[in-house]
């Protein structure tokens, strides 16, 4: 016999399994502990403690098994040690995407939209008549036979030049973006967690532009003393270092790796907390941690003038509440011309957006 089967109604599932109410924690906790999956079963079994997360039906042994078994971690390697799988790192970016920038859907194309026809891969509903150069998969052939049975008969039936068609497509324009990470020691300073929002910020930026615009390129620099690049894979494992603040050193190479790409579209996106704190003057490292350096100030200055000139917007993200930090992004991102989001560290969802090329302010939730 046919029927339901009704089981008891647990208002604070939100109608999510055990499995999938625990995996959204896990996530979290990873990205606090830098993918340790030890620290993060260990924060989770106290959590579980303390909020009863499990029952006698599901327990973390169970979830531990569900891990395993849907791909999320893996223990077969050498030293018999429990790791997190692409899988999980892919999940960690999406959960931050989701946190920051809310639930977007993955397209097949680039999607930042201009007014100008071209050679992109979106059609266009428009057509036009056939010119000299267009090829032969531009061609709408329902409409040309048509427009040949109408203009010839269909008893001697022909196609000619005139009676070609062409189905236009709009261009889509691709953008290379190099993605910079503040790693300088400050961003854990006083006991302020300030990397853990940076690389939700991070990840989010990654995952939105891998979903929504695939074919655009990404390049990720972290800098402290020095710059160097990173993979996406590598973010949820980033750390801080015993390092000051070398924003000269991660624009320059920002800039280089733009320089390298061929594409005209071109941007920066910068994750800091603040002002810069150092300086590489030949193999010796000019540092200055108290108050706002006037010589290493001038240094960034000149290179977002130059980014200006280039053609470089710089988006800043702020990750700190501090006046005195917050200078030196507002006065760096009027040089540039360019965009600032201030957030603050308890409410990592919101931002102060500030777009200093139009002189637009608003609150972006």
């Amino acid at each position: 016999m046919l029927g339901y089967n009704f089981s008891k109604f647990d208002p604070n599932t939100n109608g999510k399994s055990p499995f999938e109410t625990l995996l959204n924690l896990f996530l979290q906790l990873l990205t606090y502990t830098s993918g340790d999956f030890n620290e993060a079963m260990q924060w989770l079994n106290e959590l579980d403690k303390e909020y009863k997360l499990t029952d006698s039906d599901y327990g973390i042994g169970d979830f531990i098994e569900d891990l395993k078994a849907k791909g999320y971690i893996d223990d077969k390697n050498e030293k018999g040690e429990i790791k997190i799988t692409s899988k999980t790192e892919q999940g960690i970016r999406k959960k931050s995407l989701e946190e920051i920038f809310g639930k977007l859907k993955k397209t097949k194309s680039g999607n930042h939209q201009t007014f100008k026809p071209g050679g992109g891969d979106e059609i266009n509903p428009e057509t036009r008549p056939f010119q000299f150069g267009d090829t032969m998969e531009q061609i709408d052939f329902t409409n040309s036979i048509r427009n040949a049975q109408i203009n010839h008969g269909i008893d001697s039936f022909k196609m000619q030049e005139d009676d070609l068609e062409i189905r236009e497509t709009d261009f889509k324009s691709q953008t290379s973006t190099v993605l910079m990470i503040d790693i300088s020691h400050s961003m854990i300073l006083y006991g302020e967690d300030r990397i853990t929002p940076a690389k939700k910020v991070a990840m989010a930026l990654s995952e939105l532009i891998q979903t929504k615009y695939p074919k655009d390129t990404l390049d990720i620099v972290v800098f402290g003393n020095d710059a160097w690049p990173i993979e996406i894979k590598d973010l949820p494992y980033l750390q801080v270092g015993p390092y000051h603040t070398n924003t000269v050193a991660g624009l320059e190479l920002a800039m280089d790796i733009l320089r390298r790409r061929r594409n005209p579209n071109k941007q920066i996106f910068m994750i800091t907390d603040g002002k810069p704190t150092c300086l590489k003057v030949g193999t010796r490292y000019y540092k200055n941690s108290w108050g706002v350096d006037r010589k290493i100030l001038n240094r960034c200055m000149s290179l977002a003038t130059q980014c200006k000139k280039l053609k470089i917007p710089i988006t800043t993200f702020m990750i700190a509440t501090d006046p005195y930090l917050q200078k030196f992004v507002q006065e760096f991102t009027e040089t540039n011309n360019g965009k600032a989001f201030f957030a603050g560290l308890d409410n990592l969802g919101s931002f102060i957006f500030k777009d200093f090329e139009s002189g637009k302010r608003k609150t972006v939730y």
